[in-house]
């Protein structure tokens, strides 16, 4: 007989939080709601209760260090052996130099939840941490999806005036929305899990939070996917041949008995992981391969480039990398975002239980099949309109322009559902025509099953910009806000005559105009909590 326990929280109600003078906090008690789940042969009972707990102290044993899993950090940073790659900050362009404008498009959002454990651990994210794009991509923005037969993407355009920087500029949103499908009507999966069980893994509990994401992800699944999993320490083996889900017990075994050990020998598990889905590559299944680690490789070829060479062929051939990161401290951002670009996938990082419940529950299940290769978006502005212009983000998502109508170059990948959005900032001449074309955005992508290459474009007038700020869609604010947010914490020179606290009120207002989303209220609480961390 098989017996597994797992408590998933449903809701946390901070009950009360006292402090006395100059002690240490009083321990935070927390009422929480948990479903209780027994699953045993032939029978699943659902209990669901009322508990009160201690709330576990954010001190180390190590020191006033929150969640490092023992590792001091040197010169008072909050974690220690944390990589990040600082990739700029995109300038003015005038468009009598270039009013072509291209990039790749990205559907990852670590930065954004990389940015909430730090602000949630008492700590601003470093500047080199922030990806602009990733913290406007995290939020539903309610574009509507395509029609029939109009390919696979529905272009929007929406600009107004901007609410940040100089007056005399205007705020552009370039959106993407995927056609969706039902879940029922998408191709079988063959998934490949390669996970890392370092020594590493064992801070903080992270692979057992690893463990309890995979448990959440089998329940999603259909009895026809399969799971396939390589575990690597110092060397890698496989835990599991694919299995059906419909064997579902046979999987959550060897889930349930990953354990940490040794030292991190990422390049070896990849290598194996991407043998194991070769072997089982199915041409009319979704094939991916998906990396839960930390990041950190510290035995076999470690640099990103010698992992990446690896892993390029496999994307080429239709089977996809997403790459999901766990854990602060002893953390490898840059890797992690690397692998994901190279693989033809994207890079989710998961900070808390709810998180990864969005990543392997809602995000991947719904969009593990590609509908879109090597998409690209290049936004052509119209000289005698558009004076200048900037794209907020992306910086190391850029195309030469040369390179938009070239398909052998690599660009980004787009699941069933998903929706990228870019933000500009541009300036009109003052005496231009608010009837003729400002800007066409073009987007090309190659159909991942027939190979076939589709242009779509769209384009817009300065006469159909909001007049003020206010008066653009809510979501289109929200964007608007939340890059400002993310420009003021990379210190980015557009943003040095711009304020937390004048974010904060706009966040607060932003919330109010979106009552539903839970997402939109928490981020006002991450902006004021911010806010209180910069002063």
């Amino acid at each position: 007989m098989y017996t597994k326990i797992r408590f998933v929280p449903v809701a946390l109600i901070v009950v009360a939080a006292l402090l006395a003078g100059c002690a240490a906090p009083t321990p935070e008690m927390v009422q929480v709601e948990v479903t209780r789940v027994v699953e045993k042969e032939g029978e699943t009972v659902v209990e669901v209760e009322q508990v009160v707990v201690t709330a576990a102290p954010t001190m180390s044993a190590d020191g006033p260090y929150p969640s490092t899993g023992g590792l001091v950090p040197p010169n008072d940073q909050p974690y220690a052996d944390v990589f990040f790659e600082d990739y700029g900050v995109n300038p003015f362009i005038d468009t009598e130099d270039d009013h072509f404008s291209t990039f790749a498009v990205d559907v990852d959002t670590a930065s954004y939840t990389v940015m909430r454990r730090y602000v949630g651990d008492g700590y601003l994210p470093p500047d080199e941490s922030v990806r602009v794009e990733e913290y406007v991509n995290f939020f539903e923005q309610e574009y509507e999806p395509p029609a029939e037969g109009e390919g696979a993407f529905a272009i929007h355009l929406e600009g107004a005036p901007s609410l940040f920087g100089d007056e005399r500029y205007y705020l552009m949103r370039v959106g993407l929305q995927g056609y969706e499908i039902p879940p029922e009507a998408r191709k079988d999966v063959v998934l490949t899990f390669v996970i890392d069980v370092s020594g590493s893994m064992d801070m903080e509990n992270r692979l057992e939070l690893v463990k309890d994401a995979l448990w959440l992800l089998v329940g999603e699944l259909r009895p026809t996917d399969q799971v396939g999993i390589v575990v690597y320490g110092s060397r890698a083996h496989v835990v599991l041949e694919h299995t059906p889900v419909s064997e579902s017990r046979q999987i959550l075994r060897a889930i349930d008995r990953l354990e940490p050990e040794g030292s991190t020998n990422a390049e070896e598990g990849l290598v194996m992981a991407y043998r194991m889905a070769a072997e089982s590559f199915n041409p009319e299944a979704i094939n991916r391969v998906i990396l839960c680690s930390d990041g950190v490789a510290n035995v076999g070829r470690t640099g990103p480039d010698s992992i990446l060479e690896q892993i390029r062929g496999h994307a080429e051939r239709g089977i996809y990398l997403t790459t999901v990161g766990f854990g602060m401290g002893n953390y490898n951002d840059t890797l992690m975002e690397q692998l994901a670009d190279d693989g033809d996938g994207f890079y989710a990082y998961v900070d808390t239980l709810k998180e990864a419940e969005r990543v392997f529950v809602h995000d991947l299940t719904s969009t593990l099949q590609v509908i879109a290769r090597d998409a690209k978006i290049q936004v052509d502005f119209n000289p005698a309109v558009v004076s200048r212009y900037r794209l907020i983000g992306y910086e190391n998502r850029d195309v030469a322009d040369e390179d938009f109508r070239n398909d052998e170059v690599d660009a980004g990948e787009i699941g069933v559902g998903h929706s990228v959005t870019a933000l500009y900032e541009l300036k009109f001449h003052p005496d231009a025509s608010e009837s003729e074309t400002a800007m066409t955005a073009f987007v090309r992508y190659e159909d991942p099953d027939s190979g076939e290459v589709t242009e779509l474009s769209r384009s817009i007038a300065r006469a159909d910009f909001a007049s003020t700020f206010k008066e653009a869609s809510a979501r289109f604010q929200l964007a608007a806000v939340v890059a400002e947010y993310a420009e003021i914490l990379r210190e980015s020179y557009w943003a040095k005559e711009s304020s937390l606290e004048d974010v904060v009120w706009e966040a607060r207002r932003i919330a109010e105009y979106l009552p539903g989303d839970a997402d939109v209220a928490e981020f006002a609480s991450l902006v004021e909590r911010a806010n209180s961390l910069w002063k």
